[in-house]
């Protein structure tokens, strides 16, 4: 039995906690300002002087504002910098956040959007502010994206088998090519030796190859920021290895040193296997334990390392072993 604990969680997933502690953290100083603003409602200036008293009570905010029923702003724009007046009687009617329903506890965190200003990620929690007479309007607060701390685990790549269709034209010419051979081809075995030494011993911990473009891109473990080509006469040409480092494989590797060969020699013939239905690009990730393979028809695949070594050829291609 397999437990909820254990479960991946899914970016929808990440980002719902995320948000949930933004809730947390934001509606209490929100309502407390808002019933600040009641009294002074309907004076400009003394709304201004609630807001900017009250600003630095809102964790992050880049704006605080207030607007009434109707969605005009009645107030000035309040941020770091003190009032922005050009703002006032903005009408915000046709914002993406005043279009979301409000739920009935009266706080709203909005979906993420563009700000319409500046053109950055936003997100704007709003606050109803409501009398003994009924409701007046909303406390509205921005925020950066940028500025926001993300206080949820780091989001984690699944593991699970993922297909990507791709290129709808290409799909549907899929009958009408047929495979070229290219330099890659011709040189495959040398040029699958030296990848395999660099994964293996020279401490490459990803490496996407490209056999129809006859080139390799790897990252190494000593500067993983940076990505280097090898093209079809670098993969020909052993010697590279001297350039790399002699480097331990990695004990906290997600696939097994042993097991790079049979996924490398695994991805050669599904590039030979047939001449319609053939393999164009491979990547390879040894911490995240994980291979994609495009194939002529566009269509991607992304799947663990022991999964895609479970499968022969014929499954990929229809043609019997």
């Amino acid at each position: 039995m397999i437990s909820i604990d254990s479960i991946e969680p899914s970016w929808k997933d990440s980002i719902y906690r995320q948000r949930e502690e933004m809730a947390r953290m934001l509606r209490e100083p929100l309502a407390l300002l808002a019933s600040k603003c009641i009294p002074v409602w309907d004076d400009r200036d003394r709304l201004n002087e609630v807001l900017l008293e009250g600003f630095s009570s809102i964790p992050y905010c880049t704006y605080l504002y207030v607007v009434n029923t109707h969605g005009v702003q009645i107030s000035d724009h309040i941020s770091h910098a003190g009032l922005i007046p050009e703002h006032y009687h903005l009408n915000r009617a046709e914002r993406p956040y005043m279009k979301e329903a409000m739920p009935a506890w009266g706080f709203l965190l909005s979906d993420g959007y563009v700000n319409q200003e500046e053109h950055w990620p936003s997100i704007t929690a709003l606050q109803v502010v409501v009398s003994d007479a009924g409701t007046l309007g909303n406390l509205g607060a921005d925020f950066d994206l940028r500025s926001l701390p993300v206080t949820s685990a780091l989001y984690q790549e699944p593991s699970n088998w993922r297909q990507v269709k791709g290129d709808p034209a290409i799909r549907g010419n899929l009958f009408q090519q047929t495979r070229t051979e290219s330099p890659m081809d011709r040189n495959i075995q040398n040029a699958l030796s030296i990848l395999e030494e660099l994964l293996t011993e020279r401490g490459i911990f990803q490496c996407q190859i490209h056999f129809s473009s006859s080139q390799a891109t790897i990252w190494t473990i000593d500067d993983p920021l940076r990505y280097r080509i090898l093209d079809q006469e670098v993969l020909q040409d052993t010697d590279i290895c001297l350039l790399y480092p002699s480097r331990p494989y990695p004990a906290d590797a997600a696939i097994p040193r042993d097991k790079i060969t049979r996924i490398l020699d695994s991805m050669q013939s599904l590039r030979i296997v047939d001449t319609t239905i053939y393999l164009r690009t491979a990547s390879i990730n040894i911490f995240n334990g994980m291979v994609s393979l495009t194939f002529s028809c566009d269509g991607s695949h992304y799947m663990r390392f022991d999964e895609f070594l479970a499968k022969g050829p014929a499954f990929w291609s229809g043609v019997p072993a």
